[in-house]
Formats: structure tokens, sequence, C-alpha cells
């Protein structure tokens, strides 16, 4: 993943789309792919797994570069990078509890060590302290729990010796394109059916560079069902907003967000997001019709940081009594509360309630007319009277009945609208 805005690699310059139309593997082929991505599009929320050389550091998953540490002495870490038996069971049993749907773990990032077993490098896991294939354990874990399978892979690579003068030398751009080309072949045939490719910083060459229109012919030959993001400079199947929530016009798309500053683990990152404002996130994805992949960053043994197991347990309560109000949502225009997020399926408007303010809830400028209300973890029916400007939703429990966001469900005469310019312009006004 990137790191913070410091780097002088802005996010543009590494995932920017090439600019020319992209005559891939099912270009105007919208029926074909809505069917590779009907599962992905119901899932709504993902966890994202960060895990690397770097954890045995503690000190965030760019430290190699950030602290311009030489390869010399970095790749000795290989060595000291020795998990426990299968953690990845525990991840995905937490990822299962907080109610996500698929995982996305790093097979190599940007630092060049790979966790899979790659006949083209020493440099990976099976040949070094740990002694055996983590990808396969992370991929039969995965399964286990039922979830869907997603393979990271970093396109640039600090430990490669063309990694970087590729840019300018094309023997060692040649090189380098068949080492990374060779390793996504190597992540497809060896571990089954993989639903998601996620390529991430393309630096430093372009989709030309890259030879990104075969390298994803070449995966879909391999893996047909799979699903494949933007970052190797081409459109693929969905984008990618970093840190950020900022949905894609006419296209699918994925927030990716980390649980504290840093992707990998990082001991002293105390920036824990609360398990509220998570909530909040997945609401606002599903409600703009994106995903929300959730990043866990665990320590060099393969255990997760206790906070992060306490944050994502809670969000688990939550999804298992609100979860049908983001999955499966439809995308929903109505946006504007200073205290609710709203998501909606069919003629439903559910109102997402984050900062309870007690007897009352309002929404206004709904020009759709409400049949009934109720609280949604409940069942319990709501009163509320509605008129042109507003729905009031009356005599309610003084304090939230549920934690950390209560859902209100609005059901609607047609699909719920909100205008609230209607509302500014024509409400009736006093004289002074």
């Amino acid at each position: 993943m990137n790191t913070n805005m410091n780097t002088s690699l802005s996010r543009r310059d590494c995932f920017g789309v090439a600019a020319t139309a992209w005559s891939g593997f099912a270009a105007g082929d919208e029926t074909e792919r809505a069917r590779r991505m009907q599962w992905w599009h119901e899932a709504k929320f993902g966890m994202f797994i960060h895990w690397g050389l770097y954890s045995v550091l503690g000190r965030h998953e760019w430290v190699m570069e950030q602290e311009g540490i030489p390869v010399a002495e970095y790749e000795p870490l290989a060595k000291k990078f020795v998990p426990k038996p299968v953690p990845m069971r525990e991840w995905a049993k937490l990822a299962k509890r907080a109610g996500m749907k698929y995982m996305v773990m790093t097979t190599k990032h940007h630092e060049g060590f790979c966790l899979f077993d790659s006949k083209l490098t020493s440099y990976c896991a099976p040949k070094q302290g740990a002694g055996r294939d983590l990808v396969k354990e992370y991929v039969e874990s995965v399964r286990a729990e039922g979830l869907r399978v997603g393979f990271y892979h970093s396109l640039m690579d600090w430990h490669h010796p063309d990694g970087a003068r590729c840019e300018k030398d094309e023997a060692a751009r040649r090189r380098f394109v068949d080492y990374i080309h060779g390793q996504i072949n190597e992540l497809l045939t060896q571990y089954g059916k993989i639903d998601v490719l996620w390529y991430d910083v393309p630096w430093p060459l372009d989709a030309a560079g890259w030879e990104s229109e075969k390298m994803n012919k070449m995966v879909f030959g391999l893996q047909p069902d799979i699903i494949v993001n933007n970052r190797n400079r081409l459109p693929g199947d969905f984008s990618t907003p970093e840190q950020r929530i900022e949905a894609a016009k006419g296209a699918a798309w994925e927030a990716c967000m980390t649980m504290n500053d840093s992707w990998g683990y990082h001991a002293a990152d105390d920036a824990w997001k609360s398990p509220k404002t998570v909530v909040r996130n997945l609401v606002t994805c599903a409600r703009q019709g994106g995903n929300y992949l959730f990043n866990i960053g665990p320590t060099a043994d393969g255990s997760i940081p206790a906070e992060s197991v306490k944050i994502l347990t809670a969000v688990g309560q939550w999804m298992d009594r609100n979860a049908a109000t983001v999955r499966g949502a439809d995308v929903c225009t109505v946006s504007r509360s200073n205290y609710c997020g709203f998501t909606r399926k069919g003629n439903t408007l559910y109102v997402h309630v984050h900062f309870w303010p007690g007897e009352t809830v309002v929404v206004a400028g709904l020009t759709t007319k409400v049949k009934s209300a109720k609280l949604f973890a409940s069942g319990k029916p709501v009163k509320f009277t509605q008129d042109d400007w507003r729905v009031k939703i009356t005599e309610l429990p003084a304090a939230a009945p549920d934690n950390p966001v209560t859902v209100i469900a609005l059901e609607c005469d047609g699909e719920p609208k909100q205008d609230m310019d209607r509302v500014r312009r024509e409400k009736p006004r006093g004289g002074v």
C-alpha cells in the first residue's frame, strides 16, 4: 500500500489509470463482468491483511524505504520471520465474526519478500525462517470459514536488483517484468480457485512497460472467474480509493482503510478507529454502492493486535443484528443529516443514527411517502409523522437502543428520495 502523504510517490503517480482505453479481457461485455462481480457487490465488507518482514521490526510497512535500510541489512529479517502454527485460522474466524465475506492478503509487499512458494526466488517463506508456504495456509484457512480468497501482489519491489533500473534499462525491464508476471502465474496456478487479484504500486513503469494487457489476459486465462483491481495502470473491474471514501463514477469501487494509521504492524501506532467510525464508514460505502476493505496488521508471529480484535468483535456484534441493512444494499441518494447515515434496499430506507438525539429523530427533505417505521434490530414499530418538509420519528427511547449505531427502517411507497434544496428554498419563512 501507499504510505503517508509525505512520501515522494503520490497516489496519482502510483495508481494512475492509463489514458488509453483498455481492450483487455472483457471490454464491452458488462453482462460477463456483472456475473463475475455479483458476489463482491453483495458482500460489501472484506478484510485486508498486511503481513511481511516489516512485522518483525514493527515500525510500519514502509520501514525499509522510509528509514533507508539497505537490502543487505534488511534481508536477514527473513530468517527471523517465523510465524506460529497457522495464525490465519484466527484471522479468518475473526473476519467471519465481523461480518466480512472476503479476505485479501499480501503475497508480496514492496519489500519483495514472498509469503508463497516461488521457484523464481529464494527470498520466500518456504526457503527462509518460516520454512513453509504461508499463502497455502492462508488459502486453506479462508476457505474453511466459507469466505472468498483474495491475493494482493505488489508490482513495485525494493529487493529485486531490476526493481528501479527497469525504468531506463530495457534488459532490466524485460527481466523484471518476466519475474513479476511469473510470480502472478505461480499464485494463480498453485492454490485452486482465487476470487480477487489486488495489484499495488506500479512504479516505475506505465501500462505498456508492465505489459499490463498481457498480464490481465494471462490472469483471466488461468482464473476466468477472478476479479482484478485497477493498480496495474488499467481500469480493471474495480477502483481502489485509499484511506478515503470516494465513489467512482460509472464503475465499481472499494475503499481500503487501515484500523490505525498503518497497514503493517506498527507497535507504537495507537490511532485506532472506534467501532462507531468503522460502522459509519461501512454504511457510507454501502450507500454509495461501494465496498469497504478494512485492514489488520498482524505481528511477526501472526497474532492480531488486541485492539484490532476488540474493534472487529464490536463491529461483528453490530453486524449480527444489522448486516442486512448494508449487505446487498442499493445505491441510496438520501444523504443529508447531522447525525444519521443512510442505506436502502428497494423502497426501504435504513436510517443509521450514529449520534442518538434522544426521543425524536428527524429526516428532512424526503419527497417519498413513508408507510411504516420500526427499529430494525428489534422489529419494534415506532411512531412517526410526515409533512412536506420532514419525517419526525417520535416517542423513541431517551438512550440509543443499539450500539454503536441504531438503525430505523422506513418503508416507503417508492424509492426514497431527498430534496434539501426544496426545503431551503420553499419552506415557509416568518417575517422580522
